[in-house]
């Protein structure tokens, strides 16, 4: 099963949680004091936010998988697409631990799928590889929005 995943970057961590906690009518899955994150059932959604003091809106999007056979099969089909793909294995991210696969589409959303093990305590601090956050002749992340567009 799939679920699709949606990271939104934010500027008022408290305040946002307030407004998708009444958008959703349920209370975050996961609360800290730098992240929040909604499992929601209809529709299967692992909906997270983290605060940031740079450019706000949709992070990046992907699907959350069940197994690895599933990540494989996004993978390739990721491949087939003729975009990069970048592998993570045993990536710490969010209060996760998960393998990876990271893409982007031809204007530059990055795209990340992926299957998790577990929780860790601590955020992770892994993150999109370079080469998938980075398009339009290598531009940094911080304009890849603008250049790609």
């Amino acid at each position: 099963m799939r679920r699709l995943h949606v990271h939104v970057r934010v500027a008022d961590l408290e305040r946002s949680i307030g407004y998708y906690t009444t958008l959703f009518g349920e209370e975050p899955t996961v609360r800290k004091t730098d992240y929040a994150k909604w499992m929601l059932e209809d529709p299967k959604v692992n909906f997270a936010m983290s605060p940031t003091s740079g450019e706000t809106g949709i992070d990046h999007l992907g699907f959350q998988v069940d197994s690895g056979d599933e990540l494989g099969v996004i993978a390739e089909r990721l491949r087939q697409a003729d975009e990069p793909v970048e592998g993570q294995e045993q990536a710490q991210c969010c209060y996760a631990l998960s393998d990876k696969a990271w893409s982007r589409d031809p204007q530059g959303v990055v795209w990340e799928n992926f299957l998790s093990h577990g929780q860790i305590e601590l955020k992770g601090a892994d993150s999109a590889p370079a080469a998938v956050r980075a398009c339009c002749g290598g531009a940094p992340e911080s304009d890849a929005r603008t250049c790609c567009a």
